[in-house]
């Protein structure tokens, strides 16, 4: 905390902080002053007093020195105060510009999940759909989306879950899976799991099982892992 000024100010060990139009990226030993308004819960990171922006470097079951976790890592970008006051903003657009983080990331799931035997991918909105098709195609299994209320076409299962405030659904086209498949759910990011939690659900009600739970990030003091029960979870990337 700054005595003078009240702010608060971050050790940063990396991380690329933008400020209108311009980039700037901070290494080991640089500070960053964040001005805190009253921090705003969401599926993104709050602000708190405690918080320090970086992410340690583990995959649930991985040598944690590969250098491919640190690279894609490295390729997440931070924005604080987005998209509301007192969120730090993970962000994996920086990391699909970069080709190599990017192959890596899929790499490390197809390594995972290749010869287990999953014919579902099923991702979730939105970010899922990034990282969940070219998983599919490399382990030879399809790709089902699980989207919004009122997004698909045809006829739709839903499955509600809770939000702060309120309730969402998360729907997927019936005859897409088959009672006895084996399915992997994707998505980005695991905050406080909810939508993880009902995307297990809607699948387990046609009779899928769901192998697991995939995510390039988890935001780990938010305890999203907790809520999955005896589903596993793998995440290339939890912060600290």
């Amino acid at each position: 905390m700054n005595a003078l000024t009240g702010d608060l100010v971050f050790k940063i060990p990396r991380v690329n902080i933008v400020t209108g139009k311009k980039q700037k990226s901070l290494t080991s030993g640089n500070s960053v002053t964040v001005k805190l308004p009253n921090p705003v819960a969401t599926r993104h990171r709050p602000i708190s007093a405690q918080d320090q922006p970086s992410f340690s470097q583990m995959a649930s079951d991985r040598d944690a020195k590969d250098e491919r976790i640190a690279r894609i890592s490295s390729a997440i970008r931070i924005i604080p105060n987005f998209p509301k006051p007192g969120i730090l903003f993970q962000d994996i657009t920086t990391l699909l510009l970069d080709p190599k983080a990017f192959k890596d990331t899929i790499d490390l799931f197809v390594e995972r999940y290749k010869g287990k035997d999953i014919s579902v991918v099923a991702g979730i909105e939105a970010r899922g759909f990034i990282f969940g098709p070219p998983i599919a195609l490399a382990i030879g299994a399809k790709f089902v989306p699980m989207r919004k209320p009122k997004k698909l076409p045809g006829e739709v299962i839903s499955e509600e879950y809770s939000l702060e405030y309120g309730t969402d659904k998360i729907e997927m086209h019936v005859g897409a899976v088959q009672a006895g498949e084996r399915a992997l759910v994707i998505d980005d990011l695991i905050a406080t799991g909810g939508t993880l939690c009902a995307a297990i659900r809607l699948l387990e009600r046609v009779g899928v099982q769901v192998v697991e739970c995939a995510c390039v990030i988890e935001l780990a003091d938010l305890k999203g892992r907790e809520r999955l029960g005896d589903k596993p979870l793998f995440v290339l990337i939890s912060s600290d």
